[in-house]
């Protein structure tokens, strides 16, 4: 059997994809001042995730973001549509004992210490006691709370108690790490360390479905992105990919025109470059007295939309003074694909 061929079968699925979710629709029923109604909670939600990435789930509250997690957890049944991990239908046996969860609020008993609750955890997942301790102290080490294992968890702060929660849900090292909010409520600090630890796990070859509202943490640390709105996709890629989807980019030229030019030529000649460019809003403005320098502010779609700009400026004897390019950030994606959408309850 080829090398191809052994990983398709140890993953399960010919794709690539190790989460494979195909119009999953989720409905319950709900009561409202006037009588009962029913509530769309996903509609029609299909996406994948690749093996060895970092896929962020983002959405605001009332997106339908946990109930998707549930789904894939195997806690929810769908209404309708199919998901699947490594090939296998999300809550069979199979699926479930290659999945690492970490909630959003985990609950760990207050008498524990971080081993004593690693050694609990294993248990429940069926591990020998000589593997348990074996993978306490590498998972101890990873999050950064060896030295500190053998403390009550009750002396924990919420960035201590979140590794310790990243680190239960790495026990019996599974293929799939599924993350609900893993820094929500954290300072910086917190969130800092929780993302390091994300990190070395994805440069590990782990892959991680990380649900989220916090869209710097996001934008750190995800390789691609699904944004999922009053229960629907409104886009998915990377960064990149979805800012170019939504937003052109703003550019700023600031402009000299061939000397001997006034004002108003300065102005016709830039305006005549400009609006032969297709696809191109912009606005040009004089910056000093004697005309001959402006600036222009131009949103451009395209980075080839950029060149070819700059190719008619200099075939038309204008220099080129400064150019600056203000790209889309996750958050104007964000906004742009949400806007204000109506929340689900």
């Amino acid at each position: 059997m080829s090398s191809t061929s052994t990983a398709e079968a140890e993953d399960g699925c010919s794709d690539g994809a190790i989460v494979d979710v195909r119009g999953i629709r989720k409905s319950y029923g709900g009561w409202s001042p006037l009588g009962k109604r029913q509530v769309n909670a996903l509609r029609g939600v299909s996406l994948q995730a690749d093996k060895g990435e970092v896929f962020g789930l983002l959405g605001p509250n009332g997106a339908g973001k946990t109930t998707l997690i549930k789904i894939l957890l195997g806690v929810v049944k769908p209404s309708d549509g199919s998901a699947s991990l490594f090939g296998e239908s999300v809550g069979s046996t199979a699926a479930r004992r290659r999945v690492g969860y970490l909630p959003e609020s985990l609950r760990v008993d207050r008498h524990h210490t971080a081993r004593s609750a690693l050694k609990f955890y294993g248990r429940l997942s069926g591990m020998a006691s000589r593997d348990i301790a074996r993978r306490s102290d590498e998972l101890l080490d990873l999050v950064g709370l060896q030295g500190r294992d053998r403390e009550s968890v009750r002396r924990f702060s919420k960035g201590m108690y979140q590794r310790l929660g990243l680190a239960q849900a790495l026990m019996h090292d599974p293929d799939l790490l599924v993350l609900d909010e893993p820094t929500d409520g954290l300072d910086p600090v917190g969130r800092s360390e929780v993302r390091k630890v994300i990190e070395r796990l994805r440069d590990a070859g782990k892959t991680i479905f990380l649900n989220s509202h916090i869209l710097q943490e996001v934008e750190m640390v995800c390789t691609r992105v699904a944004i999922l709105a009053a229960g629907e996709i409104r886009g998915t890629g990377t960064i990149e990919q979805l800012a170019h989807e939504t937003e052109a980019e703003q550019v700023t030229f600031e402009l000299a025109c061939p000397a001997g030019t006034d004002t108003d030529e300065s102005h016709d000649q830039l305006t005549a470059i400009f609006s032969a460019v297709e696809e191109c809003e912009f606005k040009v403005t004089p910056i000093n007295l004697e005309g001959r320098t402006h600036r222009v502010v131009a949103m451009m779609p395209e980075q080839h939309r950029v060149d070819e700009t700059v190719d008619r400026l200099r075939a038309s004897g204008v220099s080129i003074v400064r150019l600056e390019v203000k790209r889309p950030t996750l958050e104007d994606t964000f906004m742009k694909l949400v806007g204000d959408t109506e929340v689900n309850l």
